[in-house]
């Protein structure tokens, strides 16, 4: 980031070089790991967005333009190739992410290099072409600085950015996420769903990877609602929407994955920050210090969180006969309160032992805690008429830690890598509950005739090893290849204990409902990635991985025929992308892109948990320990275009998946039991189209719209449900003058299709104010969320042949928060060095881990 002043009558340079006009193409590969002169490279005839017919002949020009005081690449700054006289532009083109640029094909000569910017000095430099190579000398561009009285202008990135193969969102950016969790980030993140109980979809779909700085997390492992509560917003710097991975990435993510990049240290000397949120709803603290010199970085933060919610709900009943006519079978009434709270901290070193080498260590570990008291009404109609209440005590804790390293070898020959990763990770969770029963509708101890508890202990543990090699052939040509392992290790260890009888109340140990379930999987795998370009304007990415799974479960008590699993498969998984960049002097920047790709998804603990959940006698839930993987096939077209700063982005998509793990209910002896199966198709087709824009300079507008069909087909089951969904969000910021600003984001959620039901609509708004205090060391924010009513109410209705159910969740989600922030130390700033990360997103997640599901 660099900081501009400038005169109030200066109105358009308030923000970032959005430079949107002239970004790389989709479909390229990352700055460094794809080669020069390919499509969305400086060299690339596609890249030059300007010109009247010149002279053409064997010469090349190139070089760098860095930030003169960072020292960093200017990302996508215009190069004009001028004649000695005259303004008409001869040839052109813009830099890369790492600041190069190439022109080809020009004439020898004497000519003038035009180097410009938004928000830096535009320089001119004579330069004399020949028929080889000419090499300018780095150009180094100053940030523009104009004073007019106390106004000073500083320029960032934009809130929401398109990149070749992924959007970014800028968390940082965002005022309204400060003193929030990662799951109020989400919320705003383009094709990005969370709903009010924090499960996370993309496009629809919940078969979605969460990475954390690139790598998995035992913080994940067992509830991503739950890791979301866990990590702060005030120390999330991005998350990074990545739709059609390639073949480098483990083959999961039918939906894609999702990034969160965590703030880390790249500034020279100590620096830091702490900070403090209170609210209605929750509260939280954190607290960040980072060293770096020289070859030497630390990067430390750690942070606590405490949260409250009030919940209520209603659930009604009515089964069907053969002939298809319903009778009310069950009412239930709640109400309850949950409160919890937990930690997060990182410690990070990178160490660079001589040029072309460097070293990282990294750990961070989670606690989380909840706890509630539930108290519940049961009226039930059939089989056999009852009224009983329920006091629950439910009890969630779960703690976790990542801990990893890596060795990179870069090589004077650009873009030539190799890197060596290993990662160990653990996750430990306890689910419990203690209930009395009361006859009828009281609480009164008189009443009491029966008790029950349970506890289940759930244990992951993952290790991962993994080596990565890329070498380029040519300018035009990259071959990427590995190798991974990833090891696991799951455990579910549960135990029931309840009343014998009316007469004896005190709990004993049931052995028929206990259990101890140990589940091993490991997966060997390979791929080959190798992007080329065919021509000017089209460029290819070939890709195929090659993954082992073999999978031995076995429950320790109950030996029966389906006690144990055992599988051992192998899949090979190809994909490819097309990007196509049209020559268009009037619309410069259009990329084309066409991917497609084969994905598997292999079962969390969460979907194969065997724990019977049931707090709820009436209404229980347990996972499949026999579920098989799904497989996915992924396409989509893209097109993103650069108009005058403003972005748009449009997207048609596509997804087959065979052999569907989805959520099944039915109801036995009266108990509607939740579970998984492998049962179905799931097919869905989409538009998303995104846009981003700034109406005035201090202005900035972003939005997203997605509308997709999907199909639910269960042949086994004879069961199927089709709708249209869609989802919507806008995001806007404003900023006056002072270091006054104001952010406001809203989204809507249709109502959702599943197998057997639909899900009610949902909306969720917020509204940030911000002010810049002490010099901009420090800030103030305060916050409000669904400030005009209390709660959501998140309806569901369930319809099989067997029964009928309508249910409302009313979940609390009105709050306020009142935010301080203070940041401290230097601020001269380091280009970051290229490191590589392990990224083990190879099985599918569940969702809220102390909800429906024991883990």
């Amino acid at each position: 980031m660099k900081t501009v002043t400038l005169p109030l009558l200066l109105t358009g340079l308030l923000a970032t070089p959005v430079l949107a006009q002239t970004a790389p193409p989709a479909g390229t590969p990352p700055a460094g790991q794809r080669p020069a002169g390919a499509p969305g490279q400086p060299g690339a005839a596609a890249a030059k967005p300007i010109l009247p017919t010149a002279a053409k002949g064997t010469g090349r020009l190139e070089g760098t333009v860095l930030d003169a005081a960072t020292k960093k690449p200017v990302e996508f700054a215009t190069i004009t190739l001028l004649p000695l006289s005259g303004t008409t532009p001869l040839d052109g083109g813009v830099c890369d992410e790492r600041g190069r640029f190439k022109l080809q094909g020009l004439a020898a000569g004497e000519f003038r290099l035009q180097i410009s910017f938004i928000g830096y000095a535009t320089q001119t430099r004579n330069v004399t072409i020949t028929g080889g190579l000419t090499t300018v000398p780095t150009i180094n561009l100053e940030g523009t600085a104009q004073k007019l009285g106390e106004v000073t202008v500083t320029g960032e990135r934009d809130v929401i950015e398109t990149k070749p193969d992924r959007i970014v969102y800028n968390a940082e950016k965002d005022l309204t996420n400060t003193g929030g969790t990662a799951a109020d980030v989400l919320r705003k993140v383009p094709l990005v769903n969370v709903d009010p109980d924090g499960n996370v979809e993309l496009r629809g779909t919940s078969n979605v990877r969460v990475l954390i700085n690139n790598k998995p997390s035992g913080i994940v492992a067992s509830s991503v609602a739950d890791a979301m509560k866990q990590i702060p917003a005030d120390q999330i710097k991005s998350v990074e929407v990545i739709t059609t991975p390639s073949a480098k990435y483990d083959a999961e993510g039918t939906g894609g994955i999702i990034n969160i990049t965590l703030k880390k240290n790249n500034l020279e000397g100590i620096n830091g920050s702490v900070g403090l949120a209170a609210g209605t709803r929750s509260s939280n603290s954190n607290a960040s210090l980072n060293y770096r010199k020289g070859k030497v970085g630390l990067t430390s933060s750690v942070s606590g969180f405490a949260f409250y919610s009030p919940n209520r709900n209603d659930l009604t009943r009515y089964l069907k006969d053969g002939s298809g006519q319903e009778r009310l079978s069950l009412e239930q009434e709640g109400d309850g309160n949950t409160i919890g709270g937990g930690g997060f901290g990182r410690l990070g070193l990178d160490y660079d032992p001589a040029q072309y080498h460097n070293l990282t260590l990294n750990v961070q570990g989670s606690l989380f805690r909840n706890s509630g008291d539930y108290d519940q009404f049961n009226n039930v109609l059939l089989p056999v008429s009852n009224q009983f209440t329920r006091a629950t005590d439910r009890r969630f804790r779960t703690q976790s830690y990542d801990m990893s390293g890596s060795y990179t070898r870069t090589f004077e020959q650009k873009r030539r890598e190799w890197s060596v990763l290993a990662q160990h990770t653990r996750n430990r969770n306890v689910q419990a509950y203690h209930l009395d029963q009361f006859a009828g509708n009281t609480t009164e101890n008189l009443a009491k005739n029966y008790r029950e508890e349970s506890d289940n202990l759930a244990r992951n543990l993952e290790t991962t090893l993994q080596t990565d090699y890329a070498h380029p052939f040519s300018e035009t040509a990259l071959l990427e290849t590995g190798a991974k392992a990833i090891l696991r290790r799951v455990s579910s260890d549960y135990d029931v204990f309840n009343s014998p009888s009316v007469s004896l109340l005190d709990p004993v140990y049931n052995p028929s409902r206990s259990n101890l379930f140990d589940y091993n999987q490991d997966v060997v795998s390979g791929y080959g990635t190798y992007g080329f370009s065919a021509s000017k304007k089209v460029s290819f990415k070939l890709g195929a991985r090659v993954e082992n799974t073999r999978i031995n479960g076995n429950f320790q008590q109950q030996q029966s025929e389906n006690s144990a699993v055992k599988q051992n498969y192998t899949n090979l998984l190809p994909n490819l992308s097309l990007s196509y960049q049209p020559q268009n002097p009037k619309k410069p920047g259009q990329t084309l892109r066409l991917a497609y790709s084969k994905r598997i998804q292999r079962p969390q603990i969460f979907y194969l948990n065997p724990f019977r959940n049931t707090s709820d006698t009436l209404n229980v839930s347990y996972g499949n320990p026999q579920l098989e993987p799904e497989l996915t096939d992924s396409y989509e077209v893209n097109y993103t275009t650069f108009i005058k700063g403003s972005v748009l982005n449009m997207s048609a998509y596509a997804r087959r998946t065979g052999n569907a793990i989805e959520s099944y209910r039915f109801v036995e002896n009266g108990v509607n039991n939740q579970t998984f199966r492998n049962i179905g198709r799931n097919a869905t087709y989409g538009i998303s189209l995104f846009g981003s824009v700034k109406p005035v300079p201090k202005w900035d507008v972003s939005g997203n719209v997605n509308v997709y069909y999907v199909s639910l087909k269960s042949n086994a089951l004879s069961l199927d449900n089709s709708g249209v969904m869609y989802n919507l969000n806008v995001n806007s910021g404003y900023k006056f003058e002072k270091g006054l600003s104001v952010q406001f984001f809203g989204g809507l959620n249709s109502p959702r299709v599943q197998l057997q039901g639909r899900q009610a609509a949902w909306t969720f708004y917020s509204v940030g104010l911000r002010k810049n205090l002490l010099k901009d060391k420090a800030d103030l924010t305060l916050n409000a969320d669904n400030f005009l009513s209390a709660t959501r109410n998140l309806r569901s209705t369930l319809d099989t042949d067997q029964f009928r159910q309508e249910s409302n969740n009313y979940i609390y989600l009105r709050g306020v928060r009142l935010a301080f922030n203070y940041r401290f130390g230097k601020v001269t700033q380091q280009a970051p060095k290229r490191r590589r990360s392990i990224q083990n997103d190879d099985v599918k997640q569940g969702g809220d881990g102390q909800g429906q599901q024991g883990n």
